[in-house]
């Protein structure tokens, strides 16, 4: 695949997967959609695994990695896909376009990186402001529904970049694919267990947009936009591929709007607008470095 390809189709997957979450609940419960999601994901990326043949490393490096992936992308979905309830669809894409911010800050406190930069602490700073305006509009909006939907939202962005966070301090080389493997067979069980404490029942009459959401997510947002993103993060500058961070939330609010009927109020578009802001200070290193070449 070329990398122009790969990098549009990451950009779609990306933009499209909130409102995927949603609709895949519809009828059939927040539990039993992440796990059904989730029973597809390690299906497939086994199968290509032993199709194509890669290499699935057991060592302790390896192990660690799929434990530390595992429990964050246990950690990360269910809050999501709770909080995903109470909000609007173009808003979960917002929320998570923090995770750069907190992953940076986390790897400088625990990885003990360089000190931030000025302009990265005044991108931070952009970001918390926004995030602010968005829960005060949400709290007159959406009433304590909306809020604890957001607080989800935020926890699953802390337990996402933690993990991010200590799977770069194991350090593991083993090939992404094989990570995505057993990062999803760690955490099935525990998605497994939440759907078995929820209601353990599968659901007789399943929506058709429900059913269709559920298996465009395991095939494509849990398998191939991996892939890809980790095919494009070693073809390509990180200039470009942080401006996937800045497209999908506008995308997704879009999307909400157009495909799913989604409100969302002037504030709540202020606040999002600050929060890409602060995201495109925090990064502005790696956006003019990507945007030099395409000046000269």
């Amino acid at each position: 695949m070329s990398l122009p390809i790969a990098y549009l189709t990451v950009v779609l997957i990306w933009s499209t997967t909130p409102l995927a979450i949603k609709w895949s609940a519809l009828g059939a419960g927040f539990a039993f959609a992440v796990m059904a999601r989730m029973v597809i994901g390690v299906a497939l990326a086994g199968l290509i695994v032993m199709a194509w043949r890669i290499g699935f490393p057991l060592h302790r490096k390896a192990r660690l990695t799929y434990l530390a992936g595992g429990l964050g992308l246990f950690g990360a979905m269910i809050c999501t896909y709770w909080g995903s309830q109470y909000i609007t669809s173009g808003l979960v894409s917002v929320l998570f376009g923090l995770a750069p911010l907190v992953t940076s800050l986390m790897s400088a406190l625990w990885l003990k990186e360089r000190a931030l930069a000025p302009a990265k602490l005044v991108g931070m700073a952009l970001g918390l402001a926004g995030l602010g305006i968005v829960f005060l509009a949400e709290s007159h909006i959406g009433g304590p529904d909306a809020l604890a939907g957001m607080a989800a939202l935020l926890l699953a962005v802390l337990v996402y970049s933690a993990s991010l966070v200590w799977v770069k301090r194991i350090g593991d080389d083993s090939p992404p694919l094989a990570i995505t493997t057993g990062t999803l067979a760690v955490s099935m069980p525990l998605f497994v267990l939440v759907w078995f404490l929820a209601d353990g029942r599968v659901p007789s009459a399943m929506p058709l947009q429900a059913g269709a959401a559920i298996v465009y997510l395991g095939v494509f947002g849990s398998v191939l936009g991996f892939a890809l993103y980790y095919y494009i993060i070693r073809h390509m500058d990180t200039g470009r591929v942080a401006l996937i961070t800045l497209i999908t939330p506008v995308l997704a609010l879009l999307l909400g709007i157009l495909l799913n009927g989604e409100v969302v109020p002037v504030r709540v578009w202020f606040g999002a607008s600050l929060i890409v802001l602060g995201l495109s200070l925090y990064q502005w290193e790696s956006l003019a470095g990507a945007l030099a070449p395409a000046r000269k």
